[in-house]
């Protein structure tokens, strides 16, 4: 079958891989009708994520058709439409109990790498390397999907697949990140990050009662799709983030804050940023988290940081003192999607969104390569890439 592998930094290939089989009783195939590539993909691409092997197969945002059923994988049938959650999670372990599946202790047989790297293991994801389990991803004709009685989640004739195939991951990402915020009626929510998981955790803040959403970027495509949604934009090239926010707050700052961004913050935005970018080019720094340093300073007493943007290691003068002596509460984490599944697909049922308003390019597992590239380098108002294998 053909696939999107990784080669290496900036080295995406679409080549023929073996076709995947069924490994276990709770597994399923799925033949991919749409996959995506998403923003942290792109800090694979990029080549800030260890533990990707040459020849990895990408992907984590799949949905398709089932034509292979394992003997144990409950609840689906050949012929059903599925969208598969990026966490992979067995559904009997003391987190998915308790509906934290991206923490599933059973799902990362990499898990001593992860402990060694973040004291413990997360879940496995799907196409993002072998810290994370090293599974096939989903950019690919087929799918083997592991412990499918717990993940995909079956999806109505009536909605296309464009409408669902966010629930895989960036749809429920903003959710839980404006969930996140604990948001009341005259809430006033500061974003950063007017990618596409900032746009859906735009557009869930509204869902969720905020009356104001601020959306940072400096985009002008990402701007002015945050606007069609209702939120007041603001262009860090053209505007100091910190006084406006306290300008536009009367001095208190936003009632909660969402890095959307993560790891890969624009260097352009201030010294910080830049000196962050100096530090990883060099090997003294993991990450480059100016983003997180701002929504903290931004954010106003007892307020909430909602942290869905990705790191990876050791963060570099995170402003801890403004955070306790200000009473911050931290939230963050991979999503489990799972959690999220039904009560979203149910909200895209009844038309109070459609995800699909993000997409901006379409394109084949051919065209993968130089879709990566276009994503990755903001070209030709690329916002959301869908490819069709």
């Amino acid at each position: 079958m053909k696939a999107l592998t990784w080669h290496g930094k900036g080295d995406i290939r679409c080549e023929s891989v073996p076709d995947p089989k069924i490994e276990d009783d709770r597994d399923v195939i799925i033949k991919v009708n749409a996959c995506a590539i998403c923003g942290s993909d792109v800090h694979i691409f990029n080549g800030l994520i260890p533990s990707m092997e040459g020849g990895d197969v990408l992907g984590h945002e799949t949905m398709g058709e089932v034509v292979e059923v394992g003997k144990r994988a409950t609840g689906l049938s050949i012929g059903d439409r599925v969208v598969v959650p990026f966490t992979i999670a067995c559904g009997e372990c003391f987190f998915c109990q308790r509906g934290f599946y991206s923490g599933c202790e059973r799902t990362n047989p990499d898990r001593e790498k992860a402990k060694k790297l973040w004291g413990n293991s997360p879940a496995g994801l799907f196409g993002y390397s072998h810290l994370l389990g090293g599974y096939s991803g989903g950019q690919a004709e087929y799918l083997r999907v592991p412990y499918a009685d717990v993940g995909p989640i079956k999806v109505p004739d009536e909605l296309t697949d464009e409408q669902v195939l966010f629930l895989s991951d960036i749809f429920p990402t903003g959710y839980m990140a404006a969930e996140f915020c604990e948001i009341k009626p005259a809430d006033t929510i500061a974003i950063w990050g007017c990618g596409p998981v900032g746009q859906m955790a735009i557009r869930s803040a509204f869902l969720l009662g905020a009356e104001r959403v601020i959306a940072v970027d400096t985009v002008p495509e990402r701007l002015r799709l945050a606007e069609t949604a209702g939120a007041m934009t603001l262009d860090f090239m053209q505007e100091d983030i910190y006084e406006r926010v306290m300008e536009l707050t009367h001095g208190r700052g936003a009632d909660a804050c969402i890095d959307a961004v993560g790891t890969e913050a624009d260097s352009r935005a201030s010294l910080d940023s830049f000196v962050d970018r100096v530090k990883v080019a060099t090997y003294m720094g993991t990450d480059r988290p100016h983003v997180l340093r701002q929504a903290i300073h931004c954010c106003r007493n007892f307020g909430t940081v909602s942290i869905v943007g990705v790191y990876g290691g050791y963060l570099d003068k995170i402003p801890m003192g403004s955070a306790i002596n200000r009473g911050l509460t931290l939230r963050m984490g991979q999503t489990p999607v799972q959690r999220y599944l039904p009560s979203l697909l149910g909200r895209i049922a009844k038309g109070e969104i459609d995800p699909s308003f993000v997409i901006t390019h379409r394109g084949s597992l051919d065209e993968g390569p130089v879709l990566y590239s276009t994503f990755a380098d903001r070209k030709d108002g690329c916002v959301k890439v869908v490819l069709r294998p």
